[in-house]
């Protein structure tokens, strides 16, 4: 079987011994329950698992009133995972005897491997192929272990595995961070909201987090997988993974760190887990059925807004609430996370004139007024159906009433918001210890509470980002994309290294993107000119693989207008490159016509963890100072260029902005989806592509590129 064969056949390995075992052997067992070899045997004894446990250390006949075994060898069968708690150097031997006696499944919560460097590196990787050749498939090393609170499988140590508050429910959480992710889990505890699986996955020798995610998506027990991201090593995985949570409508709210420069140093140093650019994980985030969060508030009220299981029809909000300054902000954040607060149709105004006192106001917002005090609010719940049943609006954000009106109100609110299969979020209006039992019934009864305005409204646009995403997955067309183009077969250097300009654009044009008319001349040859090659103006440049940025060599003359001042460039150019950098190998003279239009930039790397890749941006002084790119994964066609294309911020420059033509859109899409053929179909020699600029002219005149650059590997 060859490597690849071998690793789909074990990423598709069933994990549901691994999470509900019959029976574990606890290797390094200890009898003092504090300790990393001890907590475990308390976890599995004192907290409902009702499997076998079977303590491993020859030191002792019996631990816990439990027989105390001298090997792997002597467990009874079935045993279905062995919890390693030994120093490093023991572990191996332990995988080794797993294989040998039957036992499928390792977790490994021993440290001192790949996070400790070089030589812990070594180490794991002696680990992974041992597991391997043994058939073994292993949690971590350096992991916390695994919590299956729906079977009461404690299986791993630490004060969060030991808290008798966490409970089961909808989600699971996978998480690279052990310490941190369970702490998420209790922290949701506390708010009522349940995970039936969490498992940490550590420095990932074997199983990844991708492994286990796609384990808990099919799953029937969990309807969202949580995942606590320091970094993959797949990010096409990734990609199928998300569109797989599309497929099955189950969300993948992602906590994803790093993504700084410090942040990489952190990660690296914690699970030897290097991470690449986070805008990479962003367009992959953005593909799937992925919801980002970044902090444990925003985290916590998505998954509150996910349990209740109902997805909008579309974006358009209607918000009611008893005060006018409240639904002023809640309108404001609603307009700034993109969600729409169209008008009430004119029957439901009509119909809420009837309903209100005369100086509320029915507009949306709707502010109901305090007025509802006099009968208990039961006005109120008429006013939120009738919003509820605009056709015009597909979910509601209201405010819970005060006082001890609010529990009267809440049991006829119940049976309001169980008429209608459209989400309907409350924005609790005091402390969550102000009518607690009223929160508690609306949230058992799958209504949210969220407080503050803005973290309501930032749920429901998280809710609103899945619901988009899933209607536009299920609309898009199932088959392959036609190529622009067949593969072409590319004449490369052996040796890795930069291409010249000239020869780059060559490749270009072998995959039908436009250059720049020119002429690679000798500098005998430019000397000897009576007429230019091409007409004036000019732009004159030094060709040389050995330049990649000309600028900063002084090898670039732009608006060239004679041939004597063509001359005189070419004269200067090679006396500032021989300044610059003495010995550089010069292949001649690119004399080429000057091109103008809107300045965009396309590149295309070969990432370590997503592969081939195309960014696009406007280019000029935009590229440095907005930032503003996009990132589509190579290849693909001109439907998904044009979305790259919408993506960035600027994208009105092409469209037409301000009385301005139209640029050539379809054009720029047509090279996008080419420059995507050309990076994917040679990936196995092209590192980089660089076409910086690139004229989009207006619509009908195509682009064209004036500068360009191939770095092969």
């Amino acid at each position: 079987m060859d490597q690849t064969a071998d690793a789909t056949v074990r990423r598709r390995h069933d994990f549901s011994r691994l999470i509900n075992p019959r029976a574990v052997a606890v290797v390094g067992a200890s009898n003092d329950l504090t300790r990393i070899g001890g907590q475990p045997l308390k976890l599995l004894t004192e907290y409902g698992y009702q499997g076998k446990v079977y303590p491993v250390n020859p030191k002792y006949p019996e631990i816990k009133g439990l027989k105390c075994y001298p090997d792997l060898a002597s467990v009874p069968k079935p045993c279905d995972v062995a919890l390693v708690a030994l120093s490093a150097q023991h572990v191996i031997g332990v995988i080794e005897q797993c294989g040998a006696a039957g036992i499928p499944f390792a977790i490994v919560l021993s440290a001192g491997f790949s996070e400790i460097g070089a030589g812990g590196a070594a180490l794991q990787d002696k680990l992974a192929a041992v597991a391997r050749a043994s058939g073994v498939r292993i949690i971590g090393p350096n992991c916390l272990g695994a919590l299956n609170l729906k079977d009461n499988v404690r299986n791993g140590f630490g004060g969060t595995l030991q808290l008798r508050t966490l409970i089961p429910g909808p989600f699971a959480m996978v998480t690279q961070s052990g310490g941190f992710g369970f702490g998420i889990v209790a922290i949701a505890a506390y708010y009522g909201i349940g995970f039936n699986y969490a498992i940490s996955t550590g420095n990932e020798a074997d199983i990844s987090m991708l492994d286990l995610t796609e384990h808990f998506l099919e799953s029937r027990e969990v309807e969202g997988v949580v995942m606590f991201m320091e970094g993959v090593t797949d990010g096409r995985r990734l990609i199928a993974i998300g569109e797989r949570a599309l497929e099955l409508g189950k969300p993948i709210p992602v906590w994803k760190v790093g993504n700084t420069e410090i942040g990489r140093q952190a990660a690296a140093s914690h699970t030897a887990r290097m991470t690449t650019g986070y805008e990479l994980f962003q367009a992959a985030f953005r593909r799937g059925g992925f919801v980002e969060v970044r902090d444990s508030d925003d985290l916590l009220d998505a998954l509150k807004v996910f349990r209740a299981r109902r997805l909008p029809r579309g974006n358009r909000v209607g918000v009611i609430t008893l005060s006018g300054g409240a639904g002023v902000l809640l309108a404001d954040r609603c307009v700034e996370f993109g969600l729409q607060l169209p008008p009430l149709s004119a029957a439901t105004a009509s119909m809420l004139r009837e309903i209100v006192v005369a100086f509320a106001s029915v507009a949306n917002p709707v502010d109901a007024t305090a007025n509802g005090y006099n009968d208990n609010f039961a006005t109120y719940n008429r006013v939120i159906a009738t919003v509820l049943a605009d056709p015009g609006i597909d979910q509601v954000i209201a405010r819970s009433p005060r006082g001890s009106a609010a529990t009267v109100w809440s049991r006829s609110f119940i049976e309001v918001a169980r008429a209608s299969d459209k989400p309907i979020l409350m924005n609790w209006p005091t402390s969550p210890d102000d009518n607690a039992e009223v929160m508690q019934y609306l949230e058992q009864n799958g209504v949210p509470c969220i407080l503050a305005p803005g973290r309501t409204v930032r749920a429901l646009a998280a809710l609103n980002e899945f619901a988009q995403k899933k209607r536009a997955f299920e609309k898009q067309p199932r088959h392959v994309a036609q190529r622009l183009t067949a593969k072409q077969t590319l004449e490369l250097p052996q040796a890795a290294g930069t291409l010249g300009e000239h020869r780059s654009k060559r490749i270009l044009a072998q995959y039908g993107i436009p250059a720049v008319r020119e002429a690679l001349l000798s500098a005998a040859t430019v000397n000897g000119l009576e007429h230019a090659p091409l007409p004036f103006p000019l732009a004159v440049k030094i060709e040389s693989p050995d330049l990649p940025h000309k600028t900063e060599a002084g090898a670039v003359r732009l608006g060239v207008r004679d041939l004597a001042a063509m001359k005189a460039a070419a004269e200067d150019m090679l006396a500032s490159v021989q300044s610059y950098k003495p010995g550089a190998r010069i292949d001649g003279i690119l004399v080429q016509e000057m091109a103008a239009g809107l300045e965009v930039i396309v590149g295309a790397v070969n990432d370590p963890v997503f592969g081939p890749v195309v960014a696009f941006g406007l280019g000029g002084v935009h590229t440095e100072l907005l930032q503003d790119l996009t990132h589509g994964f190579a290849p693909f066609d001109t439907a998904a260029a044009k979305e790259m294309i919408f993506q960035i911020k600027g994208s009105a420059l092409l469209a037409g902005f301000r009385g301005q033509p139209a640029l050539d859109i379809d054009a720029l899409a047509d090279t996008l989806s080419r420059v995507s053929l050309l990076i994917a179909d040679h990936a196995g020699r092209i590192a980089e592509i660089d076409i910086n600029p690139l004229f989009v002219r207006a619509a009908g005149l195509g682009v064209v590129a004036a500068d360009a650059l191939i770095v092969l590997k």
